[in-house]
């Protein structure tokens, strides 16, 4: 049985994003590589500071897909079908993913860092000293997004099917 919603009109036409709603990894991940990647690009143009025009295309977009990657198909496994993950609330679940994004970013800053002094000892890399701040804020936030945009669907579905059976 269809209920009728305010966005239906006399020709039976529903509004777009009145559907279940799927979680697609591909798209989050340009998502969570062009979004960042512009708007850093746009304050490196405002601010006309060449190295947060680089950090754009590099640090902070590509460490934002990498985080979205990561979480993405993280969710998509065994870990996203876990109770907790499922029944508690959506803020705790979104703050959780972020604090293990944000975490996971200076862990890869640490690593990136003590490599790359290993590697060259003179720290010549302008990019080098800006891992510590891109990389958890680029985890931060695409693990932020990701989740949020994920638990959107799966609780979507989900009250989709229990209307079904109903």
């Amino acid at each position: 049985m269809k209920y009728p919603t305010q966005t239906d009109d006399v020709y039976g036409i529903t509004a777009v994003g009145s559907k279940k709603k799927t979680f697609v990894l591909w798209r989050e991940v340009v998502m969570a590589y062009a979004a960042p990647a512009i708007m850093a690009g746009i304050g490196g143009l405002v601010t006309a500071d060449r190295g947060l025009q680089i950090g754009a295309l590099t640090t902070i977009g590509g460490a934002s897909a990498l985080m979205a990657l990561m979480i993405g198909l993280l969710l998509s496994s065994r870990v996203g079908q876990m109770r907790w993950v499922i029944a508690a609330p959506h803020l705790v679940v979104v703050g959780v993913f972020a604090l293990a994004g944000s975490s996971f970013g200076l862990y890869a800053a640490w690593v990136t860092s003590v490599s790359l002094e290993i590697m060259i000892p003179s720290n010549h890399l302008a990019w080098a000293d800006r891992v510590w701040i891109d990389f958890p804020l680029s985890g931060f936030i695409a693990s932020t997004i990701v989740t949020w945009r994920w638990r959107l669907a799966v609780t979507i579905n989900f009250s989709s099917k229990r209307r079904r059976k109903q």
